[in-house]
């Protein structure tokens, strides 16, 4: 049979989903390389802003005012990059813009522990013990489930959970970029469910509270609001990313011919010897960690409110906790397997895990130019404005307008990052008019919270995704299809499809059987 033959055939037994996430991943790799593109974003934003200043685009909106809660209304029209304002704010803020990218610190100061506990041998030799231990059924679950769980830990869900995803399917035999999705897929795209409440909860609940009390001024969101619905959303993320994975991505990625990280039928003595002095490490640092923490006047809890979570100092100081983690860990067990050996080994292992940063810095000054043009154009505020007036014009009532502001929010999140800068836009125009249909405040948070998560994993918008892309090119094969945007796209996109879907199906479901969505917090007023 011929080769065009034979792709013909391939290309029937493929499923409609298959051939459309083809055509996504070939439109997508066709484009240069993601650092020229997002300086093509910049380009073109920097055009469009300047097209639609010349045109007079503007919205106006009730605006929240974050500091006093007060309703103003605010009219935002587009910027202009190519007056002397905009010109002087690309010179000027370039630096800025790099420096205060929120994913640049997080991923070099990480970067520093996981490269001393990868150089040293410890990463490999535990997932060794995890290869031993664990039935290969369960390990896509239990990735998915620990990137959902990981986001009360900020961003360090992103930067160690993800690239170790790819080393823990290979060591399984299993293909990385799946490693990739599964965990990105629970990291990001179940950003909103927890068994636990992370620092989100409070933040969109005290916008929320402003909202409703344009209609009642004494109306509360607590931050355990939501907790019931975001508790068994955990549960049903586990399930969807996992189907998705085992089902979907992999299989369509097909056999990894690159390298793979070596299966060991036993661990020998010396990784024995090192994992029992990293296990001693590790237990020393957390009871440090603990002695900072669980006591009443504990340096890093909250100084005003006494609190761990939320925007303690031990949360502000998550990612160098987590460094300390791999860090010291690391050279305890190279000191025991003996493949440390001097304090010169640990500084090879630092500068090494720095060196391999080299393109991600550069996507990471690219992508932050492209999304500050895009923030000080006012581009994704018109959006959001537009998505949001056209929807209250609809005329959608009760659970399909609900089910339509979920798809909003979804829709909107591909062109404006921050679950709380498009909240402080959407809540005070959503929240009063669910009010008034006897909906709860509590209720239209959670529609939009669903919305918010499911597109995060497919926009290059999202602070980390250009990283993201930058984890998967590692695994490019010799004589391989390009691994690029159009590569995470198409590999992730399943991900949003099955988890908006299915997402939909349980608020439908809650909603029907007016359930609590947390405590205290019903469904309807």
């Amino acid at each position: 049979m011929s080769t065009a033959v034979n792709a013909i055939a391939n290309n029937k037994q493929k499923g409609a989903l298959q051939r459309f996430l083809d055509i996504i991943e070939r439109g997508g790799n066709a484009l240069p390389h993601p650092i020229i593109m997002f300086f093509y974003f910049a380009a073109g934003t920097v055009a469009l802003s300047a097209v639609l200043n010349m045109l007079g685009v503007s919205v106006t909106y009730d605006a929240m005012d974050r500091a006093t809660g007060e309703l103003m209304p605010t009219t935002v029209t587009i910027q202009s990059l190519l007056t002397a304002d905009g010109v002087r704010f690309m010179f000027t803020n370039a630096i800025r813009a790099f420096t205060g990218h929120a994913a640049l610190g997080t991923i070099l100061v990480a970067m520093l522990g996981v490269g001393v506990a990868e150089s040293s041998g410890l990463i490999s030799a535990m997932l060794k013990r995890v290869v031993l231990a664990t039935p290969k059924r369960l390990i896509t679950p239990i990735l998915v489930f620990a990137g959902i769980m990981s986001n009360v830990a900020s961003d360090a869900g992103y930067v160690v959970l993800v690239p170790l995803g790819a080393i823990v399917f290979m060591s399984f035999g299993r293909h990385p970029l799946a490693g990739i999705a599964a965990a990105f897929a629970g990291v990001s795209g179940g950003f909103s469910a927890n068994l636990v409440i992370g620092s989100t909860d409070p933040l969109l609940g005290g916008i929320s509270t402003e909202a409703a009390r344009i209609l009642d001024p004494t109306y509360m969101v607590t931050p355990v609001a939501n907790y019931y619905f975001m508790f068994v959303s955990t549960f049903l993320i586990t399930i969807v990313g996992t189907f998705v994975t085992d089902k979907i991505v992999e299989p369509r990625l097909g056999q990894y011919n690159g390298e793979m990280t070596k299966q060991a039928d036993q661990m020998s003595p010396e990784e024995l010897k090192g994992l029992k002095r990293a296990k001693w490490a590790f237990l020393t640092l957390a009871g440090i960690v603990a002695a900072l923490v669980l006591p009443e006047s504990a340096p890093l809890r909250d100084p005003a409110t006494g609190a761990i979570l939320g925007n303690s100092p031990f949360m502000q100081s998550i990612i160098v906790i987590l460094t300390a983690a791999f860090l010291i860990p690391g050279v305890a067990y190279g000191y025991g397997a003996k493949t440390i050996t001097s304090p010169d080994d640990v500084v090879k292992g630092l500068v090494k895990a720095m060196s391999s940063m080299g393109s991600v810095l550069v996507i990471i000054f690219v992508s932050a130019q492209f999304v500050s043009y895009f923030a000080y154009s006012n581009l994704g505020i018109v959006a959001a404005v537009s998505g949001a007036d056209m929807l209250h014009g609809i005329g959608f009532t009760g659970i399909p307008l609900a089910v339509a502001m979920v798809v909003l929010a979804a829709v909107t999140n591909l062109f404006m990052g921050g679950a709380s800068s498009k909240w402080l836009i959407m809540a005070p125009v959503f929240i009063p008019m669910f009010m008034q249909l006897g909906f709860s405040p509590e209720y239209t948070q959670v529609a939009y919270r669903i919305g918010d998560s499911t597109t995060n994993i497919i926009t290059p918008l999202m602070t980390y995704f250009p990283i993201i892309a930058s984890f998967a090119a590692r695994y490019e094969e010799k004589n391989g299809p390009k691994i690029g945007i159009g590569t995470v796209i198409s590999m992730m996109m399943p991900y949003t499809f099955f988890f908006l879907g299915g997402w939909i199906v349980m608020f439908i479901i809650w909603s029907v059987l007016n359930l609590p969505l947390g405590p205290g917090a019903a469904i309807m007023l």
